[in-house]
């Protein structure tokens, strides 16, 4: 079970980058556009996440640490407001410079809450 964990964290990372490396990519850019790789993130990370923690609390990865519910609650939270704020972004004529910032610093935020709670 622990190849299944491994792989669905790898799936978790990738869905970190196409997050971050969409808002990265525009950082030099005039216009800032929430694009459709913030929100295919957004949502590969809370799937993901989901699932491990999922795996975790179901005894699945046997005798292992015990689950943070604050701290999973809390990014639960922010990939949730990321998801709807780049879905509200895509629909709105762009550019979106407000709700791009928005989405990266809490993207940003949950990297931040995942390394050091």
């Amino acid at each position: 079970m622990d190849i299944v964990y491994n792989i669905v964290l790898v799936l978790h990372f990738v869905g970190l980058a196409m997050l971050l490396g969409a808002f990265l990519v525009q950082l030099n850019s005039k216009e800032k556009n929430v694009t459709r790789w913030m929100f295919d993130g957004a949502m590969t990370q809370l799937l993901t996440g989901l699932i491990m923690v999922g795996m975790l609390e179901s005894g699945a990865m046997g005798e292992s640490e015990e689950v943070n519910h604050i701290k999973i609650g809390i990014k639960l939270v922010i990939v949730i407001v990321v998801a709807i704020l780049a879905a509200v972004g895509r629909r709105r004529q762009q550019p979106q410079p407000t709700l791009w910032l928005l989405i990266g610093l809490l993207a940003l935020a949950n990297v931040v809450i995942a390394v050091f709670v």
